[in-house]
Order: C-alpha cells, then sequence, then structure tokens
C-alpha cells in the first residue's frame, strides 16, 4: 500500500458525511452509559456499557478493553435494533477484580470517548486507521515474505539511514510478514521531513521486505502519523492473504483453533463459533477481524472460564445479508484461525531492557541471526531514554526450545545487556555464569549504564 492508499474512498466521503452528521446527531441525543459493578460477581469487575448503535462499536469497546491490559472473562454483546448493549467480566493481569478507583474512573473515561459524538467508526481508511499529523516520528508500515534474519535486515537498513527506531511490532504468519515502526532522524529525533530521503528509505525497505520471492510484491508505506499497531497490523495481514496455506503450515501451531461458521437463514444471521486456548488480546483478534471483513455482531457470547475459551456471534455482513457462498464461509475460518494463530506459534520469549542508543536493535538482532535465531515477532519501545524489547524467537528449525548454549553465546556477544528469557522449556535449568569474554563488545554499549544479562525461569 503506497501513501496514497490512505485517502482512498474520498470520492464517496460526501455521501458518507450526511450518515456521519445524523449518527452524531443520534449519540448526542442518547449519550453513551457506562456503569461499573464489583458486586454482582464474585471473581470479576462487571463493566456495562450501553449507547446508540453504530458500525465497528463493539470493536472500539474491547480495544480500549484490551489497551488497559484487562483480560475479559465473560461477555454478553445486543446490538439488534439502534441501542448498543454489552456487558464484560473483566479482571487485571492477575485475574483479580478491579478494586483501584483510579482504574475504575479510566474505563468509564475511555469507552466514553471512543463512543462520544464526535467519535465515528468510519469506513474511509484515514479515519479507520485514525492517522493524525505527527512531528514526533515517522510511521513505517511494511508486508512481504518471511525469512530467517528480516528484521535484522531492516534494522541495519535503517542504521544505515540514519534512521532510529523507536517504538516497533513485527508479526509473521504463514511464511508472510509485516511490521509498523515509528522511526526519528538520528541527528534531530524527529520526524524525517525530506521527501527524496523518504522516497530512498521507502525504496530499500522494500527491497528488503521483497526478498527473493517475485510472487508477492513487498508494501511499503510512510507518514507521519498515529495509528493503533495491532489494529493495524491484522488489517496488514488480512490484506496480505496471510490466511492462504496448506494443511502444513499449521505446523507449530498446537492446537489448532476450532472454528465453524453456519447460517440460520430463518433469522438471516451467520452464527461463528470459536474454541481455543484461552490467551490475551483472544476476543480483540477475533472482533477486529470480523470488523475488518466488514461483518456486524449483532448477538454474542464469550466465556474464558473453563478449560478453553468459546465464542459465539450472531452476524451479518453490513449490507444486511448472511455469509452467502460456501467460498465465502471457507475465507471467514481462515481468517479467524490466522487471527488467533499469529500471536500463538511464536517462539522463546527473550526480554530486552537497556539505555537507548541508535543501532541498538541493528545489533541485537544481527547476534540473533548469527546465532541461528529467527525472530517470529517482536516489540520494540523506548520509554524515558531506555529501551525495552520483546522477542518471540525460534532456532533453524523452527524449535522454540533454544539450546542453552546457543544462549549463553548470545550472552557473550551482548554482554552485559540485560535479558530475560520467559516461558522456556524444561531444559533451561540453570542461569549462565558470568562469562570473561563479555567486556569484548563494551564499545558497543557504552556510555549506557548496563547490567549484566541472566536467565531466569518464568
Amino acid at each position: 500500500m503506497d501513501g496514497a492508499a490512505l485517502t482512498d474512498g474520498d470520492a464517496s466521503s460526501s455521501s458518507c458525511d450526511g450518515d456521519d452528521e445524523y449518527q452524531k446527531f443520534i449519540q448526542k441525543m442518547n449519550p453513551p452509559r457506562i456503569t461499573i459493578d464489583n458486586t454482582s460477581s464474585a471473581n470479576a469487575t462487571v463493566v456495562h456499557v450501553d449507547s446508540a448503535n453504530k458500525y465497528g462499536i463493539l470493536l472500539e469497546v474491547v480495544q480500549v478493553l484490551t489497551d488497559l491490559n484487562l483480560m475479559v472473562k465473560k461477555a454478553y454483546i445486543s446490538s439488534d435494533g439502534g441501542w448498543f448493549m454489552d456487558v464484560f467480566n473483566v479482571t487485571n493481569q492477575n485475574g483479580q477484580k478491579i478494586m483501584d478507583k483510579s482504574v475504575l474512573d479510566e474505563i468509564v473515561e475511555y469507552i466514553h470517548k471512543c463512543l462520544g459524538a464526535d467519535s465515528f467508526f468510519s469506513s474511509s481508511k484515514a479515519r479507520y486507521v485514525g492517522v493524525e499529523p505527527s512531528s514526533d516520528y515517522t510511521l513505517i508500515e511494511l508486508t512481504g515474505t518471511d525469512r530467517p534474519g528480516l528484521i535484522s535486515e531492516v534494522s541495519a537498513v535503517l542504521t544505515d539511514l540514519e534512521c532510529n527506531v523507536v517504538n516497533a511490532e513485527v508479526w509473521t504468519h504463514n511464511k508472510r510478514a509485516a511490521a509498523v515502526m515509528q522511526v526519528t532522524d538520528t541527528k534531530t529525533g524527529l520526524a524525517i521531513l525530506d521527501t527524496e530521503r523518504l522516497r530512498r528509505i521507502k525504496e530499500r525497505l522494500r527491497y528488503v521486505f521483497k526478498g527473493s520471492n517475485r510472487s508477492k510484491d513487498a508494501k511499503t508505506t510512510l507518514t507521519m502519523g498515529i495509528t493503533n499497531t495491532e489494529r493495524r497490523l491484522h488489517q496488514m495481514m488480512l490484506e496480505d492473504r496471510d490466511y492462504e496455506r496448506y494443511d502444513k503450515d499449521r505446523a507449530n501451531v498446537n492446537p489448532t483453533p476450532m472454528v465453524s461458521v453456519v447460517n440460520w437463514l430463518e433469522k438471516g444471521y451467520s452464527v461463528v463459533t470459536v474454541r481455543c486456548k484461552d490467551r490475551p488480546k483472544l476476543l480483540f483478534d477475533t472482533v477486529c477481524t470480523l470488523t475488518d471483513m466488514q461483518y456486524v455482531v449483532f448477538h454474542g457470547s464469550v466465556d474464558t472460564e473453563g478449560p478453553e475459551a468459546y465464542q459465539e456471534y450472531y452476524i451479518r455482513h453490513i449490507d444486511g445479508s448472511p455469509v452467502n457462498s460456501e467460498a465465502e464461509r471457507q475465507r471467514v475460518i481462515q481468517c479467524l484461525e490466522a487471527a488467533i494463530e499469529r500471536r500463538v506459534s511464536e517462539g522463546l520469549q527473550l526480554e530486552l531492557s537497556t539505555g537507548d542508543r541508535v543501532g541498538l536493535l541493528s545489533d541485537v538482532t544481527r547476534i540473533f541471526r548469527e546465532n541461528g535465531l529467527t525472530v517470529t515477532r517482536a516489540e520494540v519501545s523506548t520509554r524515558d531514554n531506555k529501551a525495552i524489547n520483546t522477542f518471540y524467537v525460534r532456532d533453524a528449525a523452527g524449535r522454540s526450545d533454544v539450546d542453552l548454549k546457543t544462549l549463553e553465546a548470545i550472552r557473550e556477544e551482548i554482554g552485559q545487556t540485560v535479558l530475560q528469557v520467559k516461558e522456556h522449556p524444561d531444559h533451561l535449568k540453570q542461569p549462565p555464569q558470568e562469562s570473561p569474554t563479555r567486556f569484548l563488545f563494551n564499545s558497543l554499549f557504552r556510555p549506557r549504564s548496563l547490567y549484566s544479562l541472566g536467565v531466569i525461569r518464568s
């Protein structure tokens, strides 16, 4: 997708504007009501949301709950007619009720903001993604063919082009890769404005992401803006058709999700059922996918309190029809399976925390690559001049149970950076001892204040 693609749909904007104004009028006449109940459930905080209905409203509410790091244990969804009524049973990350008044106030405040009369979930891609001007950084979106060492190559190119990666998230699935990266000029610390330089960055990144695969083109977008990163990554993967695969491509997904779609013709609905292992953000992933496929959830229920997550949705396409063909039914199933799997087959989790510097991401991912590790997913962030990065890696054979000697070799090269290993296999029993060779690469990380690297059990 090039930069112009962000304004696709403008030709029909005049007809949409009238609908927008009508929706805003309805919302002003019927402002949303959000109530918090900490008494009716013994083990969860109950969030009631009542509002005038609009397209995408369920995703907006679920996205707020997700952004606040809340776990949805149960949900009841109803949006037939002009009114939206939802009930969410939520907990914190530790599975406890939300008792902190400031957090409860945040829930109400942010849901009010996303449902207010000035907020409208438009089909226009520019507003759909939420791009707004920003002088703080340049936003880069990349999609292309996944391969070992890809993130390392991209990071090296950006460093060579004097770009500093401030925040980034990278997903890989079914041999495809997508990345959303916020970069700044290494000299000014601000967004890159020179059009010729932006063109060079775009072309070089497109070349790297394309690799040797000529059957599928790589796509690169550069803009100044903001976006919900995970929301955008789902869209990019869907547009790139990562859901198209052979059965062998699902070898690393265990157990595979169970998704079914049947039509309830008497009521004009299609009923979508999802059963899979529960995990954080599962509800966001499935609702996001249905919305991106332009389906509306009229009724639904979610239950994650048993051994597995159960989700049931009664849906119609935005044109009012249920799933209208066998090919489309299979596509819905495949897209939901892909959305669930994108966060499942990730690999060994490595957490890096150190002082930030230009080229840090390039150096660390190069060391991973030279030791035979492939990054399957990455989350890169910078806070108060400190880099907090999470990498999911696999070895050259695609296994997540990375050999301890490999991790020790990485420690020897990186030196005093803090690296924690989470959710590692049972054979990682002992933390590596301090290595005398750790000083070989001190010049890479000075003058930052760093700590010795340790391997801990989750």
